[in-house]
């Protein structure tokens, strides 16, 4: 009796204890936004916006009232959106109490059409007449391509600069499947559809090691052309230095080289910043980091009329909760097509594709959207495959130079783990009622007539995804099928055989939509719309934890792993373009 007495005690203390720190918790959260809030509005005269190109660039960022506290204590901003960034900069430029702009380089994670992104809005800044001064101690190549459009560019005496070219890598899971004795069965149209290559060969085919040499290079190019420009450096030289890879090269170097205007630490730009908007060297310089920056106050007039983006970003129907789900996406556009408000609409597309059926949904809403209103699409990094598929219908469709696209081919892919099976001492026996009751079976392999069925309706699937390319472009699907095949390019390369309009960024889009709809005011709106932090917090407590564990315990293997894991979860055909092609 006494010990359930204590074990009733000890449970009462534990729900008190844990229902004083959720109150806690509750409360902490409402005093982080309300502080956030009251503190969103608030520029200083002289200030300077602090943009810190360090860490990860996603397309749209999720809302987190936790940084506004996180980035008062760290060197750089916690939220780290496309969306915001671009926001920000563009409410700079606005902005009378905003004087320049401070490029604080580091450790930058982003890929060529987000890059060029910024650099884009960064010019688009300079046109105000304010100045943008970067620094670093150490610049990625992404962050130094993006500081290169700054008016001055300065190094730390010991610092480092990355410049060596572009290097794309793919890993190949072959012999180590066939050690396990599993046999990845591939049904597939397209000679450059890549993506099932890692699973049935040791290295790149011939046709793909072309595609991506020819891809590579068309971005290399854009990136080299904008440097050039910008530092007034020769594209031969930009090359050379690439050779010698200027990250090991002494700092005086890229001095010498033009590469940066000189060599300061962290107190002698400091100094600079405060003479440059007139501040005296005692007092401290007002930044601005990019939560503020985002949340200031918006000089924009109300508008009835609106232009929405609505945004798709990630995997079509994949295992990730951050992809695109085609079920809330298609309700989206709906919603934004239903809208008598909404006089235009850009989807703004960077996602690399994935399943085949819901990027079928998400084309025929574009379809409808496109009958009753003025649709365009904006790519980013990636509007590949499935993700050229939802793009193909629209008006218009603007990319950058250095997006990737095409990739208009599909695939399957069915492990068969018999041989694993077989090692392991595990049988199984079955009872079908029909003849293929249980295909597929991952437990044997196909037969001559499953593999048919299945090679058909790949084949079926693939002429659906010309037949809409073809129709969306103004052109016959046997002009399309000779630049499919399941190929990968550029934004440029897209532009030269039409598969992309106009190249240009997501400011252009809504420029170029406006003139369309033949809107002088309105207002832009966001879908789909996200949910609150507390509500994603909660939904994802257990897939977040999960993905965490395994990242900290696995490391830099874990990108393997969530492939291997992605392809047990494929279902039905694919469209998406080669599997976690890195760019460094």
């Amino acid at each position: 009796m006494k010990s359930f007495l204590k074990m009733v005690l000890a449970t009462f203390v534990a729900i008190i204890i844990a229902s004083l720190v959720l109150f806690l918790v509750a409360v902490g959260v409402v005093s982080v936004i309300t502080s956030a809030s009251e503190s969103q509005t608030s520029i200083k005269p002289n200030s300077i916006f602090q943009l810190s190109l360090s860490g990860e660039v996603v397309e749209r960022a999720q809302d987190n009232p936790f940084n506004a506290i996180l980035g008062a204590y760290t060197d750089q901003d916690v939220s780290m959106g496309l969306n915001d960034i671009l926001t920000a900069i563009h409410k700079a430029k606005t902005n009378d109490n905003i004087k320049g702009i401070y490029i604080k380089a580091g450790a930058l994670m982003a890929a060529p059409a987000t890059l060029r992104e910024i650099r884009e809005a960064l010019i688009d800044f300079k046109k105000s007449g304010k100045f943008v001064y970067a620094y670093g101690n150490v610049y990625t190549q992404g962050a130094y391509y993006i500081a290169s459009a700054a008016d001055k560019v300065y190094l730390n005496p010991a610092g480092m600069l990355n410049w060596q070219g572009l290097s794309a890598q793919t890993t190949f899971y072959k012999g180590a499947l066939d050690k396990l004795g599993v046999n990845v069965q591939v049904v597939r149209v397209g000679t450059f559809k890549s993506a099932v290559e890692p699973f049935i060969v040791t290295k790149m085919s011939d046709a793909n090691r072309l595609q991506v040499t020819s891809f590579m290079g068309s971005i290399w190019q854009t990136l080299l052309k904008d440097v050039s420009a910008s530092r007034h450096i020769s594209i031969d030289s930009l090359n050379a230095y690439a050779d010698r890879d200027m990250t090991f090269q002494p700092a005086k170097q890229d001095v010498a080289d033009h590469l940066v205007d000189s060599l300061l630490y962290d107190d002698g730009i400091q100094t600079l910043l405060k003479k440059k908007v007139g501040i005296e060297a005692s007092a401290s310089i007002p930044f601005v980091k990019l939560n503020a920056m985002k949340d200031a106050e918006d000089n924009t007039t109300f508008s009835k009329d609106k232009i929405a983006i609505v945004y798709a970003a990630g995997e079509i129907d994949g295992s990730s909760s951050s992809g695109i789900n085609s079920e809330k996406l298609v309700k989206a556009l709906a919603d934004v097509r239903n809208d008598d408000n909404i006089k235009a609409v850009i989807l703004r597309v960077n996602s690399p594709g994935g399943s085949a059926l819901g990027s079928e949904l998400i084309w025929r809403e574009v379809s409808l959207i496109k009958a009753k209103k003025p649709i365009f699409v904006s790519m980013g990094d990636y509007a590949a495959s499935g993700g050229y598929y939802i793009s193909c219908d629209a008006d218009t469709i603007i990319a950058q130079p250095n997006t990737i696209t095409g990739s208009i081919g599909v695939f399957g892919l069915i492990p068969d783990v018999q041989g694993l099976t077989k090692k392991i001492g595990i049988s199984f026996d079955e009872v079908n009622t029909n003849k293929r009751s249980d295909m597929p079976n991952l437990t044997r392999p196909f037969t001559p007539e499953e593999r048919d069925i299945m090679q058909a309706y790949v084949n079926n699937t693939y002429e659906t995804f010309v037949d809409h390319v073809a129709q969306g472009r103004h052109t016959t699907p046997d002009a399309i099928k000779k630049i499919a095949e399941g190929r990968v390019w550029t934004g440029e390369q897209a532009k030269q055989n039409g598969l992309v309009d106009v190249l240009g960024n997501l400011h252009d889009a809504v420029t170029l939509i406006a003139k369309r709809a033949h809107l002088t005011k309105y207002n832009i709106a966001v879908y789909p719309k996200q949910k609150s932090f507390v509500e994603k917090f909660m939904d994802s407590l257990n897939t977040d934890v999960t993905e965490h564990v395994q990242k900290v315990q696995l490391g830099e293997f874990y990108p393997y792993f969530k492939q291997l894991h992605e392809i047990i979860r494929l279902q039905g055909v694919q469209a998406r373009m080669p599997y976690y092609l890195q760019i460094k």
